[in-house]
């Protein structure tokens, strides 16, 4: 049904039928925070909310974008212009990949392009790369590229690094190119190596909730840029490449040879935990023991909360209240300073779990949050 209405809308603006329509996916990170610019490991798995995009292949430099979720009409750029940091508007996502792309050496020669989103902006599900990864697949079938999930993947990210300005890593447009229904991701970002972990939790009688706090957050502003250069710095005093290379039983040898580097320590603390939480989650889920994942991921967000200090008010009541209410596990997930929570818990215990968060922010004066169930979804994929 969407397909065909961003259909509709892409012939109601430019006055012919696209040449195809395509959806890419938001996501969830079920474990491996801010790892995955450290060369780290990530466990992202795809939503079922999507970026639509209905597109048409042009050959005269043009390139036209609308959105039917941001009001403004047709904006229209000629290919040969794109330039980093040279737009400020949600047009830069799509614009920055055409850039990619022609940059990379692929003849992209312009597009007509209409898109719809139900992944919600500012929650920490990446409506970003959904945006994106959209992009790149169509412009990739239209464009006969033959590129991979992976490889459009990295162009998305050089499109938001340098393009758009904002120092993403790699794990939010893999997901969403990648990912399989039913399956969480296992990412080592290094070399990109990907396995599907089978993770049906309705099946064992467990649900997951994503819990949306509506504090809003922007990655290109300070905070997560000075949590990336903290982890490089870290990174650099312990003389290795990233802190991946850190192995979780050295840890705290190397955080003895930081001394007073406080702030540093911190962060390489949370990093070398990470990588090893999502270890831990991967071995639970192949040996079968979903349950035991709970504890993980609340470690998770205590040290997102304490050493990596993304947390916010609004996050962490959704994780306290959580708990309290019999809830198997809890943390922040995305980039912190605001966005979603996820909650894992037994199916009878999601209406009064919900409840209590709900009642909870009542209480605390906060806006009242979005949640609802987050089910492993498929990735990026031609529709019509």
């Amino acid at each position: 049904m969407r397909a065909q209405q961003v259909r509709d809308g892409f012939a109601a603006l430019y006055g012919t039928e696209p040449d195809g329509v395509w959806a890419a996916p938001g996501r969830v990170n079920l474990i491996g925070e801010h790892t995955d610019y450290n060369d780290g490991f990530v466990m992202p798995f795809a939503l079922p909310h999507t970026a639509i995009a209905a597109v048409s292949r042009r050959e005269d430099g043009v390139l036209r974008l609308h959105s039917a979720d941001i009001e403004g009409g047709v904006a229209e750029l000629r290919v040969a212009d794109l330039a980093p940091e040279s737009d400020t508007s949600w047009t830069a996502y799509p614009a920055g990949v055409v850039w990619a792309l022609r940059e990379a050496g692929h003849p992209v020669t312009g597009a007509d392009i209409h898109l719809a989103s139900t992944v919600p902006a500012g929650a920490g599900l990446s409506s970003s790369a959904a945006l994106e990864v959209v992009v790149a697949l169509a412009l990739n079938d239209l464009y006969e590229l033959g590129l991979r999930g992976w490889q459009l993947a990295r162009l998305c990210q050089r499109a938001e690094n340098v393009y758009v300005g904002a120092p993403v890593g790699i794990m939010d447009q893999t997901a969403s190119a990648c990912c399989e229904a039913g399956h969480a991701l296992f990412l080592d970002t290094r070399d990109l190596s990907q396995r599907q972990i089978p993770f049906d939790l309705a099946a064992e009688g467990m649900r997951l909730l994503v819990v949306d706090t509506q504090v809003k957050h922007s990655h290109s502003e300070g905070e997560y840029g000075k949590r990336r250069a903290g982890c490089e710095k870290g990174a650099a005093l312990l003389g290795v490449d990233a802190l991946r290379d850190i192995a979780y039983e050295d840890l705290d040898a190397a955080l003895a040879r930081l001394g007073d580097e406080e702030e540093v320590r911190r962060l390489v603390r949370h990093i070398v935990t990470e990588n090893h939480r999502v270890e831990r989650v991967v071995s639970l889920l192949s040996s079968g023991d979903t349950r035991a994942i709970g504890p993980v991921l609340v470690e998770g967000h205590a040290s997102l909360r304490d050493d990596f200090r993304i947390s916010c008010p609004e996050l962490d009541l959704v994780v306290d209240t959580a708990m309290a209410s019999g809830a198997l596990g809890a943390r922040m997930t995305g980039g912190g300073f605001g966005g979603s929570a996820i909650v894992l818990l037994e199916e009878a215990d999601v209406e009064p779990v919900t409840k209590a968060v709900e009642k909870a922010f009542a209480t605390a004066g906060f806006t009242a949050p979005r949640v609802f169930e987050a089910v492993p979804a498929a990735g990026a994929r031609r529709l019509v």
